[in-house]
């Protein structure tokens, strides 16, 4: 396998581990029951689809999977970190392994937008000169949904041939965007959002110690979601949006304008604060319209959520309008975005529409 690694990798959630160096995955039982079952019950199938919402643990799966097959099937699925395997895995230079995801551009020093058909094709050489050594040889695509036209033909060829003793994992958000004749060669595992006890061990394990029950409240099972919270700092930017939301009916324009102002710093290496901000005004909008037909949510994502969704959200009535509102934002921010507008004068606007806004009668 080719060792070179990025500076930085394009598989990997910003301010989080890459996936290899996971010890095991947490949660996901059910998924990892029926794949182990099935590979000592019969022949393996060739292509295996591994669905889900973003950062619930796909591609940690995988990886976890990978070391598995590649180890012998062992009667436990987690191979230690020590093992020459899981080191040889870490440093991306096992032989009977495959990684493909986007490339960084040599010119730009960024990473490609697509993933491209140069990328699908080592696989074709990869299985091609592995195969003399004999055994298992296992690839993984992450993320198969960024493949181009061309690279999506091309893995539609290498699945319609599958080599012997090749496993290939792909790992998908939004499988319904593949050639349907790329999922009918594969079998599926469908991942769910990561249980609140999960995610509450998967973060003890990141070092989170504060916040881990209003991290896994916002980020609704993903804990890529999650992670991504703790390294750009948004639940003391949620609990501004509930502060401010706090002053209503009379908006706090000068805190208004600190989030909008905010939203407009420019992204570093932890993320896009315009993308943030918008992110959790849409989580803060569907749980005002959730707590108007359900009760305010526990536990808490912010100190004085539960009460302002009381006053601010207290029937199904209510519920509908935050929720029509909460299309709206996402319509406007991606309109906006569109179009180049300037995203501190873009939310400070969304703020004040939404502090306008009227409970339909």
């Amino acid at each position: 396998m080719n060792t070179d690694q990025p500076a930085f990798e394009t598989d990997q959630v910003p301010g989080a581990p890459h996936p290899r160096h996971a010890e095991r995955t947490i949660g996901h039982g059910a998924a990892i029951q029926d794949f182990m079952d099935t590979a000592r019950r019969e022949r393996l199938h060739h292509g295996w689809l591994i669905t889900g919402p973003r950062g619930t643990g796909k591609a940690t799966l995988a990886w976890t999977l990978t070391r598995w097959l590649l180890a012998g099937q062992p009667d436990r699925l987690q191979i230690p970190p020590d093992d020459p395997l899981s080191r040889r895995i870490a440093a991306l230079a096992e032989p009977r392994l495959q990684l493909v995801r986007r490339s960084v551009d040599d010119k730009t020093g960024r990473p490609r937008s697509e993933l491209t058909v140069d990328e699908v094709r080592k696989l074709l050489s990869f299985f091609h000169l592995s195969a003399t050594d004999g055994g298992m040889r296992v690839a993984i695509i992450d993320s198969a949904d960024e493949m181009n036209t061309s690279a999506a033909n091309a893995l539609l060829k290498l699945l319609e041939e599958p080599p012997e003793n090749a496993i290939i994992f792909l790992i998908s958000h939004q499988p319904a965007q593949l050639l349907p004749t790329i999922r009918s060669r594969c079998r599926l595992l469908r991942l769910g959002p990561v249980s609140g006890r999960d995610m509450d061990e998967i973060l003890h394990r990141f070092g989170v110690e504060d916040g881990r029950d209003r991290l896994a409240a916002l980020s609704g099972g993903s804990v890529g979601e999650a992670l991504r919270l703790v390294g750009q700092d948004g639940l003391a930017i949620y609990q501004q949006i509930v502060d401010l939301f706090a002053t209503l009916p009379r908006l706090d324009r000068q805190a208004a304008a600190r989030l909008a102002d905010l939203a407009g710093t420019r992204p570093g290496p932890e993320g896009d604060p315009f993308d943030l901000v918008v992110t959790l005004l849409d989580r803060f909008l569907s749980r005002a319209a959730r707590a108007g037909l359900l009760g305010p949510p526990l536990p808490e994502a912010a100190a004085g959520e539960a009460e302002l969704f009381t006053r601010i959200a207290p029937d199904d009535r209510v519920a509908r309008d935050w929720a029509a509102a909460q299309a709206q934002l996402s319509a406007r921010a991606r309109a906006g975005r569109a179009v180049n507008l300037d995203p501190s004068a873009l939310v400070l606007d969304m703020l004040i529409g939404l502090a306008q806004r009227k409970p339909s009668s």
